[in-house]
């Protein structure tokens, strides 16, 4: 095939370039500028777009004898996923932006671009795996669950699937990628992972949020509505947080508390116990298929596994996905810290087969 291969300057992106070429492909490779800061530097394994990625990227595609492009995304960068991660914090949710990059940025415009280019398939370095079952084309997680990215792909939909390449996907471990870049010879083999929000060098998101959300005085308050703290702005802080919330009075009975919800019109931080943070239902929206609509798992039917947030642990549960997109899930565990705009994946076995964005979290009434 003709397979447009995205470099990000990473081991990873690399590594699966030269698997898709030694597979007989027919490969280019592209790096995305997403930064309208492209003179950047790195800040040790964080950093979006930086001199070090670009040079990386180039360097990589010279080694493997392939054609290489630098196309600018950073308007689409800004709008999609930037923009959306801070409209999220306003509204006091907890957003995911590799979720939105994945769905607007690198399996959207991305790939639109490589259709009209003629390209047949995109190849990333993505942890995930496309098999061909009966149906269709299916989503899986990869063999190295540690660093498994179908939960951060599961939003860019079956149709999508059809023209993607994860090499990785096989792989049980990183050392294992690692070792085939140094096997050839590939610079990057030990550079370290990025992680944290890419477009947040610094790692500060409380800063980053406080200056562009600006700052405004708030309480924070026990489930009594007594007041136990300040806080500088309610769009800083996240279901379950317990950590940075310089309470002025402990608790009666001396435990931590923690982020219960917020309250943007008043500008209020609700704190508590951790028991009450536990919920056995979900309700989440604008649910994207990577199965058939009569599917028995999205029927209540079967019991699946939900993921609620990127590398978290997986709730066993039964779903019910209405005409209108919406997904409703009950928990046969209950689970706790369940945030509101971030992606809820279902999965049967290793299998993603749906995915929507949750709107609320609560525990039910006698089970109902």
């Amino acid at each position: 095939m003709k397979v447009l291969a995205a470099l990000s300057g990473g081991v990873d992106s690399a590594v699966a370039a030269a698997l898709a070429k030694e597979a007989g492909h027919d490969v280019t490779a592209v790096h995305m500028a997403l930064s309208a800061n492209q003179a950047q530097n790195r800040c040790g394994s964080r950093g979006c777009c930086t001199v070090e990625d670009a040079s990386d990227a180039r360097l990589a595609a010279s080694m493997l004898g392939i054609p290489f492009y630098v196309w600018d995304m950073a308007e689409t960068f800004e709008e999609t996923v930037v923009e959306d991660f801070l409209n999220e914090y306003r509204r006091g949710r907890t957003p995911n932006p590799c979720v939105r990059c994945n769905e607007f940025v690198k399996f959207r415009e991305l790939a639109t671009r490589a259709d009209a280019l003629g390209f047949d398939a995109v190849c990333t370095g993505h942890y995930a795996r496309v098999l061909r079952g009966p149906g269709g084309v299916e989503l899986h997680r990869a063999k190295c669950i540690e660093k498994d990215q179908s939960y951060v792909l599961a939003v860019m939909g079956r149709q999508a699937l059809e023209k993607v390449i994860f090499p990785l996907g096989e792989y049980e471990s990183k050392s294992q990628v690692r070792a085939e870049a140094e096997r050839r010879g590939l610079p990057m083999s030990a550079k370290p992972d990025s992680y944290d929000i890419c477009f947040i060098a610094d790692g500060d998101t409380r800063g980053f949020l406080r200056s562009h959300l600006g700052s405004k005085a708030g309480k924070i308050v026990d489930t009594e509505g007594a007041e136990v703290g300040t806080h500088s702005g309610a769009y800083q802080f996240t279901i379950g947080q317990r950590k940075g919330l310089n309470l002025g009075r402990p608790a009666a009975d001396g435990r931590p508390r923690y982020v219960l919800g917020t309250d943007m019109k008043t500008n209020t931080v609700v704190v508590g116990a951790s028991e009450l943070l536990s919920v056995d239902g979900i309700t989440a929206t604008d649910a994207v298929l990577l199965t058939e609509p009569d599917d028995p798992a999205l029927s209540g039917q079967v019991e699946v596994t939900l993921q609620y947030r990127a590398h978290g642990q997986q709730v066993p549960a039964k779903v019910h996905l209405e005409a209108d997109g919406t997904l409703r899930a009950q928990l046969l565990i209950p689970t706790r810290a369940v945030a509101c705009g971030q992606s809820l994946v279902v999965y049967s076995g290793d299998r993603a087969i749906c995915e929507a964005t949750i709107e609320q979290a609560f525990k039910q009434e006698n089970g109902q």
